[in-house]
């Protein structure tokens, strides 16, 4: 009696079919990771990253544990697509952060309000001031005749402040006049004029 042949199989067995690694995701979330962590780090063009690095991010986890699971054999490189991917969806985080805080700061700044005083003083008698007003996000120019010093006139401005000016001239009589501007609380502005027709200018602040 003859022993069987080793690994002999039986008439009418087939053999198992050999298992196909499914490696696709865990390939695709990879270089989708590594794109999206390219176009992460380019200002303004990083916005689009977000897609990018979440597919990926997904698909190498999936690939991770295929491979896992003995259905894959890619698992190197869906550690790396996991790797870039995450990486990537920081940039994103950071991206959408920073730009946030433009938003906020832009906002911020065309809600601002600033408060501009205008003063005059002097021992001129009927001094003629000219000054820049505010209002609805437009300038215009106001004119009074001071017949005696000193004067003032508050003013608020809303958003961001590009500068006014203050002038004051004497009349035939002369005398001294000196013009003052300050911005929120601060000296921004001052000029002395003394004689007749002199004038006093303080232009050039702000902006």
């Amino acid at each position: 009696m003859s022993n069987p042949t080793p690994h002999s199989m039986s008439p009418g067995s087939v053999s198992p079919s050999p298992v196909v690694p499914r490696n696709g995701l865990g390939t695709a979330g990879f270089v989708l990771g590594l794109i999206g962590l390219i176009f992460s780090l380019i200002p303004l063009i990083g916005v689009i990253a977000w897609p990018l690095v979440i597919l990926g991010l997904v698909f190498s986890l999936i690939g991770f544990f295929r491979a896992r699971g003995g259905k894959a054999t890619n698992k190197g490189m869906s550690i790396a697509g996991i790797v870039v991917s995450a990486v990537g969806l920081v940039m994103c985080i950071l991206w959408l952060g920073a730009f946030g805080n433009a938003a906020n700061e832009v906002d911020k700044e065309a809600n601002r309000e600033t408060a501009i005083r205008y003063e005059v003083t002097g021992d001129a008698r009927n001094a003629s001031v000219s000054y820049t007003t505010f209002g609805d996000g437009t300038t215009s120019t106001s004119e009074e005749t001071v017949a005696e010093l000193p004067w003032s006139k508050d003013l608020t401005t809303k958003g961001l402040f590009s500068g006014g000016s203050l002038t004051v001239s004497t009349g035939a009589e002369g005398g001294s006049v000196t013009c003052t501007v300050t911005v929120d609380g601060q000296d921004a502005k001052s000029s002395t004029a003394t004689g007749q027709f002199a004038t006093a200018s303080c232009d050039g602040f702000g902006g």
